[in-house]
Order: structure tokens, then C-alpha cells, then sequence
């Protein structure tokens, strides 16, 4: 059996032997074939099905294949088809990737050939869509995140959040590269956000790309667009976020993500200001402000060759470090209620108040996912609140437990190491639960799917 059962597949040829032949060769490796003789009968097939891939013949009794070819890709743009001929012609090779068929296959055609030949076309479907819905989320949070800040940007009074926000003052109006550093959770994107506003260029686009949460080979693609037909897959051009951000901001995230091959692509735009798309020999000017951001130790990471020298100094001209939450307790208090305020208007209920236990825990909790944990201890807390009021009962566990059982940052290599173990163990054990299902793996340990994508790619974990 293959390793794609249970997809529908639309064979579409006038030929009974061969409609016969590969219904017996594609049920054996787990698929579910539905024949047609006709372009007619096969169209009807592909609406009533929706197929993860389509074999078209291109002599049929009622149409010409390449028409029907351009009619499915006109209706099912995404839809990956493969060409069946008995013709070896290069013109209608040629053609019908020219009108977007994944590949061309002559008759008579090797078993094993084929069967590769669909289990990468219908791969390259899966990347696809979940590029499109990792596109999608992204910008779901990128809403949700913006509406957050807005909130956040009168509550920060401690001594260190008042540096940083001065020196944002400073060089938020220059077009210099800043790179903010801080731990995960500590409010880098939504200083990206605020430096974004207060720059001259606040009227053009705000475009992010999370280094970590495409697959290694799709990041080139987004950031720098492609043509239509410059790889397999690209059936539409597509911009790209360097040519989307143009006249605006383009922010990073988790930059030191970026695989090794691309840094050096990318610092030629950072030195040239200028790229082209895949597949394109036409040069476009890059107008774009940089914003990057990292949790990692960018000092470590150019020690053991995974980040670029000469990239760094490019994205360092103007450093950033955000503060860790357990740093800057004075500004828990206004989080608190600002959380408070926004997870009640957003739930349509009255703010519910602490009782003093419940706000005792929260000023001593150590909080090592810094202000995105807080904000979901204070959603968790609203949705749970009982007759207007968060106790401890209605506090997340960890939120309770002293501070010798809580989890405190890393203070030795060893610890690190033994967390990442740790860490690394638990995702396979949500990967092997969901059958390698990314988005329901996830979903168990309670991340977002671009979160798990870093945490996997950090820990060298593929499937």
C-alpha cells in the first residue's frame, strides 16, 4: 500500500485496457480511482470528488485534452494534473506545462514512474494549502496581535519598558535596520507594530514573514515571489513580501531561522536593494524598511556558522533588547488590567475582579513565557470567572504551584540541554497521537502551527 490512502484521483482516457489498468494499479497503493471516458463525464467527476490530483489523457472522443486542461485549471486552480499520452510530442509537453499541468508522462509509462510522479504532485498540493493557510493565520494573528498593542501602548511604566520606548523615539522615524532581541513572548512583534507607526513610512505596508513557520524551501518563495511556472507548483505569479512591503516596512521574525543558503540572498538585497523573483530575469528595487527580531543568541548562533557575520552587522545597525516580564513586575499590574478590560469587552461580559490570593499568585508567578503568557492566563481566568470573580481555583495550575516547582529561566547549558530533551520528546509524542498530523499536533500542545514548524525545524525534527 502507498502512503496516500484514501485520496480520490479523476483518470480521465478513452481507452478501457488503460482506465482498467491503472484502477487496479492505484487501488493496490491506497488510492480511490473514479474513470471517465469522456472530458464530459471526467469534469463531472472532479466537481462531485474535489480529487487531490487528476490523470488526463490528451486524445479524447469529445475534446482535445490541453482544452480541458486549461478548463479544470480556469475552475480548480490548485488542482495538480498529470498528462497522459501515447504521443511523445515535446510541443505538447511543452504546451500543457505552459497551460499548467504538473508534468507529462508518455504511453507506455513504468509503474513505479508514475506512482512517484503522483505522490510528489500531490505533496507539493499539501504545501500549497498549507502555505495558503499558514498565509491566512498569520494574518489572523497579525489582526488580533495589532488590536493587543494598541491596548499595550500607555501600560509600560516600568524603568526599562521607558528606555526602550525612548530610544524607539529616537530611531522609529530613521529608515536604519533595527534587531529587537528578548525572549519569546516579551512583546517584539508588537514593538515591530509601534516602530512601524511612528516611522515616515506609516502609510505604506506593514509585511511580516515568520522565519520559522514556512517549510525551509517555501521561505525563498515568499519572501522574494515567483512567476508562474518557475518551479513546480507556481501556477499564478506571486508577488513576495520584499516587493509587497515596498514604500513600507518589512519585519522578520525569528530571523535566525533563516536557512544559511538564503541569508546570503538576502543580504545582496540588504547591500543592492535590489532582488529578483524566482523563475524572473526582470531586476525590481527594493524600497523597504527592516525590522528583525530573535529569541535566539545571535552571538552563538555566528559561533557555530548557522548565521551569517556580514548578515548581522547588516541587520544590527540599530539594536533593541526587550526586557523579560519577571524583569519589569511594575508593569504586571496595567497588563493585568488592560488584559482584563479587553478579554471581557471581547466576550461581552462585565470585568470580573481578583480576589487578593488570585492576584498574589500572578505577581509572584515567575511568568516564563513573559506578556503572551500573561494575556492567556487573563483570557483563561475571564472565561472561567464565576459570579464576577478569578480565584485561584480559576488560575492556571502553574500559576499556583510555589517557586521551587515553578519553571524559571536557564542558567546553565546543561539545563538548556536537558530542557530541549525534554521539549523534543513532547512534540513527538503529539506528532505520533495526530498520525504526523502538524495542525492537530499542535493543536495537543496548545501552539500555534507556525510555533510548532520553529520548534521542529530548531530540534531537527522531520518527518
Amino acid at each position: 500500500m502507498g502512503d496516500k490512502p484514501g485520496h480520490h484521483l479523476v483518470v480521465i482516457d478513452d481507452e478501457r485496457p488503460i482506465l482498467m489498468t491503472l484502477e487496479f494499479l492505484l487501488k493496490r497503493h491506497g488510492y480511490e480511482p473514479h474513470l471517465a471516458p469522456t472530458a464530459s463525464a471526467g469534469i463531472a467527476l472532479v466537481r462531485k470528488f474535489s480529487p487531490a490530483l487528476v490523470l488526463l489523457d490528451i486524445g479524447l472522443p469529445d475534446a482535445n485534452g490541453l482544452d480541458v486542461l486549461r478548463d479544470l485549471k480556469r475552475e480548480f486552480p490548485n488542482l495538480p494534473v498529470v498528462m497522459l499520452t501515447a504521443n511523445d510530442s515535446l510541443n505538447n509537453a511543452i504546451e500543457s506545462i505552459k497551460e499548467g499541468a504538473f508534468h507529462f508522462i508518455s504511453k507506455p509509462y513504468a509503474a513505479e514512474e508514475l506512482m512517484c510522479l503522483m505522490a510528489r504532485a500531490i505533496e507539493q498540493r499539501e504545501l500549497v494549502k498549507e502555505t495558503e493557510s499558514l498565509r491566512a493565520e498569520k494574518q489572523q494573528l497579525s489582526k488580533r496581535l495589532e488590536r493587543a498593542e494598541r491596548q499595550l501602548a500607555p501600560v509600560n511604566k516600568s524603568r526599562s519598558m521607558r528606555g526602550v520606548h525612548e530610544l524607539l523615539e529616537r530611531v522609529a522615524p530613521t529608515d536604519a535596520n533595527i534587531l529587537l532581541t528578548g525572549e519569546s513572548g516579551v512583546g517584539k512583534e508588537v514593538l515591530a507594530n509601534q516602530i512601524h507607526r511612528m516611522s515616515k513610512r506609516a502609510s505604506g505596508p506593514l509585511v511580516k514573514l515568520n522565519c520559522a513557520a514556512f517549510p525551509a524551501n517555501m521561505i525563498e518563495a515568499e519572501l522574494f515571489g515567483y512567476v508562474k511556472g518557475s518551479f513546480t507548483g507556481a501556477l499564478t505569479d506571486f508577488p513576495g513580501m520584499i516587493r509587497e512591503s515596498s514604500g513600507g516596512t518589512l519585519f522578520l521574525d525569528e530571523v535566525a531561522e533563516m536557512p544559511p543558503e538564503l541569508q546570503t540572498r538576502f543580504l545582496r538585497v540588504l547591500q543592492e536593494r535590489e532582488f529578483r523573483a524566482l523563475g524572473s530575469t526582470k531586476t525590481i528595487a527594493a524600497n523597504f524598511r527592516l525590522v528583525a527580531a530573535t529569541n535566539r543568541n545571535l552571538g552563538e548562533a555566528l559561533r557555530d556558522g548557522s548565521f551569517r557575520q556580514d548578515l548581522y552587522y547588516r541587520l544590527n545597525t540599530f539594536q533593541i533588547e526587550i526586557p523579560a516580564l519577571r524583569d519589569r513586575r511594575e508593569d504586571i499590574p496595567a497588563l493585568i488590567s488592560t488584559f482584563l478590560e479587553h478579554f471581557s469587552s471581547t466576550l461581552g461580559k462585565p470585568a470580573p475582579s481578583f480576589t487578593s490570593e488570585a492576584l498574589q499568585f500572578l505577581l509572584d508567578y515567575s511568568w516564563p513565557g513573559n506578556v503572551r503568557e500573561l494575556q492567556n492566563t487573563i483570557e483563561y481566568s475571564v472565561i472561567l470567572a464565576e459570579n464576577g470573580i478569578i480565584g485561584g481555583k480559576q488560575l492556571p495550575k502553574e500559576i499556583q504551584l510555589p517557586p521551587e516547582l515553578q519553571i524559571h529561566p536557564l542558567k546553565s547549558e546543561s539545563e538548556a540541554l536537558n530542557l530541549e530533551t525534554r521539549e523534543k520528546q513532547t512534540i513527538l509524542q503529539a506528532l505520533a497521537q495526530s498520525h504526523n498530523n502538524k495542525k492537530k499536533a499542535a493543536a495537543i500542545l496548545g501552539i500555534h502551527r507556525p510555533t510548532l514548524y520553529g520548534k521542529m525545524k530548531r530540534l531537527g525534527i522531520t518527518l
